[in-house]
């Protein structure tokens, strides 16, 4: 579950870093301004088009930094490999392991078996580029 405050913090981050306001923000993620002041103000909380649309939009913008904190903002390969701009300001990163996995864990019911967890999963959910999502539940 995303705790509400810290997402409107991070929110605020990014307007912040590109140097918006929310109105423009709402402009250039294409959605109205009374959702990101609603947002913003905590009185709604922020739906998976939104978050898909942040995310498409700021290139710069970790989902998973986006949603709970973990990650990067903006994203290190994007620091590392873009020249100095006057839009942008260096902003502190979050202190997370700087090694990733290259691919995903494949879940094997069977390995599952094997090695005695007693845990069961209760829904995998798929995000897709194009901001769509597929719910699967045990």
């Amino acid at each position: 579950m995303v705790n509400t405050e810290k997402f409107v913090n991070r929110l605020n981050r990014i307007i912040k870093f590109y140097d918006l306001s929310a109105a423009s923000f709402a402009d250039k993620i294409e959605v109205g301004r009374s959702s990101i002041s609603h947002i913003l103000s905590g009185r709604n909380k922020p739906s998976l088009d939104f978050v898909m649309k942040v995310v498409k939009t700021f290139p710069e913008v970790e989902l998973y930094w986006l949603l709970n904190g973990k990650g990067h903002f903006p994203k290190e390969d994007e620091i590392e490999n873009s020249p100095p701009s006057g839009e942008r300001q260096k902003t502190e990163t979050e202190n997370v392991p700087k090694s990733r996995p290259s691919k995903m864990a494949i879940f094997d019911p069977e390995q599952q078996r094997k090695s005695g967890s007693s845990k069961a999963i209760k829904k995998i959910v798929i995000f897709y580029e194009d901001g769509t999502f597929d719910a699967f539940e045990n």
